[in-house]
Order: structure tokens, then C-alpha cells, then sequence
């Protein structure tokens, strides 16, 4: 089973990059490569400089990594599983009181701090995880879905605070399946079945997702007919339409400049719209329309391949 397929990309020193995709598509197991624990059958993989197998325990010391299971002891008490990893970590016993102390406030566990992990919720679980994991201050941190099962204040707590470190110059790098997440992050990486898909500022997505800039266009008339929305769609400065709730969504290049046009155009044939104002689509639909644009050209290349035996041997021949 192929997880990774030529997945490539640079992870920016001192900011957020989010992994987005649905379940099973590949980001663990590249998190998992980037820490060093399984290598790539092919290609290579390079943390400070170096293959990431070959860290060194000082290299290894700025690097924190929050899994999605549970790996901390169910019997020790919250404070005690802390006091553990920062014990393994190195950090110092001067001051490490208070360090714990201050990541225990951050996740609000403070005031469970002698409860046994075992009574604890498992989201209070998942919050001592994420703790454990920024105890050290760590410059490379990896946080494999660090808000599931996180209520949505707390949520918003965690991004203020990774956005903190990113400003202290910290590397964060978070997988995770809450697509809206993305507008936090400074640079997203889009995974479907193993491949990437996009990688690039939450802005730019927003444009690459549908190829310019989509817009609302609201006519008196309503409903408009098939026909009618070809030849919007066949006007040269329209990329695509489709219908959009009660109304259409028309995307273009330019919205002032082409969306004089298209008032133009449709005033010329007796229907003036109501209104027409650009769209700003949630980063769910903007992750709907990468994946299924991706997978529908993923099978049309399939069916080229098949229709044509040449293409399939070569294909084979060059992996």
C-alpha cells in the first residue's frame, strides 16, 4: 500500500503549516517520517539539515511531538506524568516547578493537578497530552490533531497560543481533519489519498480552489435556465458557473472589472440582477472543490491509461 505519493515540500522555520485531509490520506504517516520514526522507501527527509533518523538526543531535545492515542501513564497523577516527561526532556530542576505549573494553567488543569490521569475525561486527557508535549519549549513541534475533542473556547485558546509561539519563533506543524482550522495557519498543505494536493497560504487557496474569484449573483427572476447558464458560462471572462444555493456562483479574474461585463450582459438580455457581490468560501468548501477537482482528474487519467496498453507499460516501466 503506496501512503505517500511524491509528497514535497518545505516547512518555513518560525511558522504554523497545517495538514489537511480527510482520514487515512497520508498525514501521519509523513508527521511520522519527519520525526524519524519510519523512513521513506524512496526519497529523502531532512530535519535541521539532517535525516531525521540520525538525530542526535541535543537535535532531538528541540523537537516535541503530540500523538493522537494516549501515551501517558493512566496511574500517576496529572502533575506526576508532567513532572516524568519533563524529567525525560531535561529540563531543569531549577525553575521546572514553575514550568509546569505554567503549561498545567495554559491547558486549565491546574487545579487537577493531583488527580489520577485515569479519572480524568478524555479531553482532560488530550489537554495533559499537549502539555507534556510543550513542556520543554521545544522549537519543532509536530501536533498530530491537538484539538480533537476540545471544546470550542478551548479550541481557540490553543490557536492564540500556537500563533505565540510561531511569534517566538517556533515551527509548528499540525495534521489535523477541522478544515476550517486552516485560517490560523500560515501555510496548508492539502493531502488526498497520499499525494499533495496543494501547498500554499490560506489566501492563495481561496483563489486556486476555484480558479479566480467566485461571486454571488442574485437575479429578480430567480431561477435562471440550463441553457441560459452556458452561455454565461461560454462569455470569455467567465470561468465557470453553477448554482449556488437559491442563486449562482460565477467565477472570474477580476470582480470589478469582468463583473461590469456580466451586468452588462445580462441587462442586454432583460435580466438585471439584484445583486452580484463576491463570495468568501469557507475553507470546507474550498477543501470539497481541491479534493474532488484532484480525484476527478486522478480518474480521468486512469481511464487514459486503460484505453491506451502503450501508456500502461511505460507507466509501469518508470516507477
Amino acid at each position: 500500500h503506496r501512503a505517500l505519493d511524491d509528497v514535497s515540500l518545505t516547512v518555513p522555520r518560525g511558522s504554523i503549516v497545517g495538514l489537511i485531509g480527510p482520514s487515512g490520506c497520508g498525514k501521519t504517516t509523513l508527521v511520522r517520517s519527519m520525526l524519524g520514526l519510519i523512513a521513506p522507501s524512496s526519497g529523502s527527509v531532512r530535519v535541521f539539515g539532517q535525516d531525521p533518523i540520525t538525530l542526535a538526543a541535543s537535535d532531538r531535545q528541540r523537537i516535541a511531538y503530540m500523538p493522537q492515542l494516549p501515551v501517558l501513564f493512566p496511574n500517576l497523577s496529572v502533575i506526576g506524568n508532567l513532572r516524568f516527561v519533563a524529567s525525560l526532556y531535561g529540563v531543569p530542576i531549577r525553575g521546572r516547578r514553575r514550568r509546569l505549573h505554567e503549561v498545567l494553567d495554559f491547558v486549565d488543569l491546574d487545579r487537577h493537578a493531583h488527580k489520577k490521569l485515569a479519572d480524568c475525561s478524555g479531553g482532560m486527557q488530550r489537554r495533559l497530552t499537549l502539555a507534556a508535549t510543550l513542556v520543554h519549549l521545544p522549537e519543532l513541534i509536530y501536533l498530530d490533531e491537538p484539538t480533537a475533542g476540545v471544546d470550542p473556547i478551548l479550541r481557540d485558546r490553543f490557536w492564540a497560543h500556537f500563533r505565540e509561539l510561531r511569534n517566538d519563533g517556533r515551527t509548528i506543524v499540525v495534521p489535523t481533519q477541522y478544515v476550517g482550522e486552516a485560517v490560523s495557519c500560515d501555510h496548508v498543505a492539502i493531502i488526498s489519498d497520499g499525494r499533495l494536493i496543494s501547498f500554499s497560504t490560506p489566501d492563495e487557496l481561496r483563489r486556486s480552489a476555484f480558479s479566480g474569484v467566485p461571486m454571488r449573483l442574485v437575479l429578480a427572476s430567480g431561477w435562471l435556465p440550463q441553457a441560459e447558464m452556458e452561455r454565461i458560462e461560454a462569455l470569455p471572462f467567465v470561468h465557470s458557473v453553477r448554482r449556488f444555493d437559491d442563486d449562482l456562483m460565477i467565477v472570474v479574474d477580476d470582480p470589478e472589472r469582468d463583473g461590469q461585463q456580466l451586468v452588462a450582459h445580462l441587462s442586454g438580455l432583460g435580466l438585471p440582477p439584484v445583486a452580484l457581490e463576491p463570495i468568501d468560501p469557507t475553507f470546507d468548501q474550498i477543501f470539497v472543490e481541491l479534493v474532488e477537482r484532484d480525484r476527478a482528474a486522478t480518474a480521468a487519467d486512469a481511464n487514459t491509461d486503460a484505453e491506451d496498453p502503450d501508456e500502461v507499460v511505460a507507466t509501469g516501466e518508470s516507477r
